[in-house]
């Protein structure tokens, strides 16, 4: 039912009003790439002003007959809207036109729909629709008042349209629980990463930044790429080696998009807590958009919305392929902290910058040198190793161990915090090509 597409696309007429009590309108656009996405034929594009929505159709009767002459002359199927329309605005509209009506939130899932692909992600995308449908049940059953009475005809006593949000409910109830699954299981992942020191690295942005395109370039994943709207809808995660920091995860999410609907963002929980619980998050930007700066702040709103505002952020201007004789570069604070890196995903350029800077963000909570280990120290060689810290090791002549570490700073101070006070702190050494290491300084 959710996932069965047509494969031609439906003529469609897309509505878009400027709406004077939004300070920040949508882009018709992004607009016309979501109904391409979903795979619809724009046939007439209508625009229009207005101060404030009409309550009963949303455009006022003037418009609203505008529309209908536009379906009438152009055969079409569908009549879209850039906006959000309540149950009874868009019956209203359907009435009037006698044509199927979707609003930016049912256009938006209807895009999830077709490009979900895990058993995972179908879930999430159905539980979504059937929030959004519970809203609407009325539209298919008007014609329906109250089952049929009489001697052997009499029912349970429902209307038909509350036998049909009940077995809604129940299957809302069945989804979320099998979601709580996933959800626990997950977690369950992260605190394994969280055990082993795993550093996760999410990539976040708005839609068609170029995730994917950056994701593979990283990891050579192969994840699905192309220039559309929510290409990307299943989270991929993929273990990187880091020079001179160690491994970490890189996990590609779902791209946003402005006024992403509340009922996504419940449903697709599971999958943005990856970014929430993220060490670091790449924040991918399309540099040749005209409007970055805006579609940088919806991704912190919606960032917000999952309480990962306040994660640290390496920003990552793509796409620098189409700017005019711009060449990589990578921007640091007056601490020389990475902040920003210029890059094209595409073409390459840049990438090995991109490398560097999330190795100097993560490596900043790293400590790296030599520990040298007496024979009755061997329980701290253990715990060392258990932790996977040791990167090598020597013995020397008098049985003292000469360990080569890479480890977080915090398990650093952790593991060598019970020899402070006894006198018998082991002997740490700066690497040999490197000087000497930052750890050294602050633990001696």
């Amino acid at each position: 039912m959710f996932f069965d597409r047509p494969e031609s696309g439906e003529l469609a007429v897309l509505v878009h009003l400027e709406l004077s009590s939004i300070d920040s309108p949508d882009d018709p656009r992004e607009f016309e790439e979501l109904a391409l996405s979903a795979g619809a034929d724009p046939v007439s594009f209508i625009f229009g002003q207005r101060a404030t929505p009409d309550p009963k159709t949303f455009v006022g009767r003037g418009k609203l007959e505008e529309i209908g002459r536009a379906v009438q002359e152009q055969g079409a199927e569908l009549v879209i809207f850039d906006h959000i329309l309540s149950p009874s605005q868009e019956r209203n509209i359907e009435r009037a036109l006698k044509c199927r009506v979707l609003d930016r939130t049912g256009l938006i899932l209807d895009i999830f729909a077709q490009r979900a692909r895990t058993h995972e992600g179908k879930l999430q995308v159905e539980l979504a629709q059937l929030r959004h449908m519970a809203t609407r049940l009325v539209r298919g059953w008007t014609h329906l008042e109250r089952q049929k009475g009489g001697i052997g005809l009499r029912g349970p006593g429902e209307t038909q349209l509350e036998t049909d949000r009940r077995l809604l409910r129940v299957r809302i109830d069945a989804i979320e629980k099998r979601l709580e699954k996933v959800r626990r299981q997950r977690e369950q992942g992260r605190r394994a990463r969280s055990r082993a020191e795993v550093a996760t690295v999410s990539l976040v942005g708005y839609t068609n930044a170029g995730k994917s395109t950056l994701f593979n370039r990283l990891t050579d994943a192969g994840v699905y790429v192309r220039n559309q709207l929510f290409a990307t809808l299943d989270p991929t995660m993929r273990r990187v080696e880091l020079p001179n920091v160690g491994a970490m995860v890189l996990a590609d999410t779902v791209g946003f998009v402005s006024h992403l609907p509340h009922k996504l963002v419940e449903a697709f929980r599971a999958t943005l807590e990856e970014a929430a619980n993220a060490t670091l998050l790449l924040h991918v930007v399309d540099a040749a958009a005209e409007d970055r700066l805006h579609l940088m702040q919806e991704v912190q709103t919606v960032l917000e919305e999952i309480d990962a505002s306040d994660l640290p952020q390496l920003v990552v201007y793509n796409k620098i392929d189409l700017l005019t004789d711009f060449a990589p570069r990578m921007d640091c604070d007056d601490q020389g902290v990475p902040q920003a890196v210029w890059l094209s995903a595409a073409t390459g350029a840049g990438c090995t910058l991109l490398v560097e800077a999330i190795a100097r963000r993560l490596g900043a909570q790293m400590v790296r040198g030599r520990l040298v280990v007496r024979p009755h120290q061997s329980r701290l060689r253990a715990q060392l190793y258990q932790i996977n810290a040791i990167q090598g090791e020597v013995y020397r002549d008098n049985g003292d161990c000469e360990l080569q570490l890479l480890l977080p700073r915090r398990d650093f101070q952790r593991l060598l915090a019970p020899f402070s006070s006894n006198g018998e702190r082991p002997v740490w050494l700066p690497l040999v090509d490197t000087g000497e290491d930052s750890g050294q300084r602050e633990h001696e």
